[in-house]
């Protein structure tokens, strides 16, 4: 079970974890609320059901980890239509597409992050410092959806492509004295534990 999630009884899912371990999600968790934002919340004297349906932004954010959370629902970046109407057409439907969703899409993404900091708080640890994370199937959810959105953001900041994820690829291949190296260890490490909880959740 160290290192890695195994399938427990009910749909849930366990994985021993050190103490650092726990500290270093703990903090990927926190910095990823931190960078999805508080959300929304109904000014003082607003009506909540109004704020419920508010609009969200048009346009995608600026800063490249969040694109990578929240990318256009039409055409990815430098993807052009066959005219120019055609690719008028296509940022506009992703700007409207964008209003509708992004706000609940941020929530969700907020209520995963916290499922992380949340079951990891509630750890009892052993003698060691570490401890044994055991899952329901709903926290399985929410940390697979974590997981995933931590992967981004840290591949956002790293730059990588598909390609650098392969096991010949630059990520496996950079210096001890790189200082992108304790990033990488923390996305490749993070990649693990993402494929063998998908692997539990599978039938």
């Amino acid at each position: 079970m160290a290192g890695h999630f195994e399938a427990t009884p009910g749909g849930g899912a366990a994985v021993a974890l050190d103490e650092v371990e726990i500290s270093i999600l703990r903090s990927l968790a926190v910095q990823l609320l931190e960078l999805i934002g508080p959300g929304d919340q109904p000014a003082e004297g607003e009506d909540p059901l109004a704020a419920l349906f508010a609009e969200g932004p048009s346009e995608p954010p600026s800063d490249p980890a969040l694109a990578r959370l929240f990318p256009d629902a039409y055409g990815g970046p430098g993807e052009r239509a066959a005219s120019a109407e055609a690719d008028k057409e296509l940022r506009e439907a992703a700007s409207e597409f964008r209003r509708f969703t992004e706000n609940d899409l941020r929530s969700r993404k907020r209520e995963d992050a916290l499922a992380v900091v949340r079951t990891l708080d509630a750890l009892a640890p052993g003698g060691d410092g570490g401890a044994v994370l055991t899952l329901s199937g709903d926290q399985c959810r929410s940390w697979l959806g974590a997981l995933n959105d931590l992967r981004l953001t840290i591949g956002a900041r790293l730059e990588v492509s598909d390609e650098d994820e392969g096991e010949e690829g630059s990520l496996y291949r950079l210096p001890d004295g790189d200082p992108r190296k304790p990033m990488v260890m923390a996305y490749l490490w993070l990649g693990a534990l993402q494929e063998t909880l998908v692997e539990t959740l599978m039938p």
